[in-house]
């Protein structure tokens, strides 16, 4: 069975996690990706297990080639990869790319068929253009930590890089979209993201809020704002869950299944803005109740009932979790090694994808000789370039 991006090639020139990660969608979809790396390796190679960590999860099925993009030969050899593309993929800081010659309207203007696509830390078209952007200062600029934590405390950053992996998925999704205008029409296209846009955007209910009343969100803790009880924290006697009832029917549902009916009329919480207002005491009320439980019994109280809960896992118990099993999410692959390991597979299924690859990501230059040959370069002219160190390449 033929998957949806059969034969589409790919040239990835991303690090780090949000081009590398929105290449890996497409390489699960079934196109050829070619991760294009310094001679040394990109920065993910050097920062220790957080990075094997990144290169594990987010270049599985890919081909390796290391460039050195600064000399003209890389260059040259950069530019026939891209000749025999559909997709380029770019997440270098703004004007890296232009400097080697490979930016986007130098390229498109000699392949106006091909999609040439950037992901940056603040945009091409602000003054900050230029400024490097990681995650955490896309986090920090667009409101996230502002909203994020106990409002006595500092501002906290969410903890894990949400913006890199949001974004990830956003850049893959336009870039699929220019790719299925090419099929309709033949044109290629120039696609634009960066890490602000999708911070911002995906506070989209903030946002919506503020935009209606003008009025600041404040850090609030696990509790939402403006409703009650929502994703707040009730300790059990080995954990805590979170429970969300603040229409009136799931309210007045909980009140009865912790046995106290009488908290719904009560005058403090009848409404969801008396319950908003009198938070601290409804959250005694209900803590109280749920503190006497397990998380198992907490949980088969309310979920059967119709009110909406989740037992607060480790990542022990998510990896053991059956609904996350049944999933399979977690899928082991084979490095260049010949080493198994676990790593994440993409979160969707596609009957005309029944199993992701196990081809764990590839050593640095790993296929650098395949790819030049490919290209029709010569042993020898290989080795030249390997001799003088315009391409690396190694077996694992």
């Amino acid at each position: 069975m033929s998957t949806p991006l059969d034969g589409v090639r790919v040239v990835d020139f991303g690090q780090f996690i949000a081009a590398p990660a929105a290449t890996q969608i497409l390489a699960d979809l079934g196109a050829d990706v070619i991760k294009v790396e310094p001679i040394h390796g990109e920065s993910s190679r050097s920062i220790g297990i957080y990075g094997d960590a990144i290169l594990r999860n987010y270049n599985r099925n890919k081909r390796c080639i290391a460039l050195d993009l600064k000399d003209v030969r890389g260059q040259q050899v950069a530019r026939e990869l891209i000749a025999g593309a559909d997709i380029v993929v770019q997440n270098l800081r703004p004007g890296v790319m232009d400097s080697f010659g490979l930016g986007a309207e130098q390229v498109r203007t000699a392949h106006p068929d091909l999609i040439y696509a950037t992901v940056t830390g603040f945009g091409l078209h602000g003054p900050s253009k230029y400024r490097a952007g990681l995650d955490i200062a896309a986090q920090a600029e667009s409101g996230i930590m502002w909203v994020t934590g106990e409002a006595d405390r500092e501002p906290q950053r969410v903890g894990f890089p949400v913006v890199d992996a949001a974004a990830a998925h956003v850049f893959a999704q336009a870039i699929l979209g220019a790719y299925i205008r090419r099929l309709r029409t033949g044109d290629g296209d120039t696609v634009e993201t960066s890490l602000l846009e999708v911070a911002v955007h995906l506070q989209g209910p903030n946002w919506g809020e503020y935009l209606l009343t003008g009025n600041e969100p404040v850090r609030k803790g696990n509790g939402q704002a403006t409703v009650a009880p929502a994703a707040d924290v009730m300790p059990t006697r080995d954990g805590a869950i979170v429970v969300s009832a603040y229409s009136v029917v799931h309210f007045d549902r909980l009140c009865n299944l912790l046995g106290h009916p009488e908290l719904a009329s009560d005058p403090r919480f009848e409404t969801n803005e008396s319950r908003v207002r009198n938070r601290p005491a409804l959250l005694e009320e209900l803590r109280s109740e749920f503190a006497k439980m397990t998380s198992d019994e907490a949980m088969t109280l309310l979920t059967p009932n119709g009110v909406v809960a989740g037992r607060i896992s480790s990542y022990r118990e998510v990896h053991k979790n059956p609904d996350v099993e049944a999933a399979g999410i977690f899928i082991d692959v084979t490095d260049p090694t010949g080493v198994e390991h676990t790593t994440l597979g993409s979160p969707w299924h596609l009957h005309s994808i029944p199993r992701f690859s196990t081809t764990g990501a590839p050593a640095l230059g790993q296929h650098t000789v395949e790819l030049l040959t490919e290209l029709g370069y010569t042993a020898a002219a290989i080795d030249d370039l390997a001799t003088t160190g315009v391409v690396c390449s190694r077996k694992a």
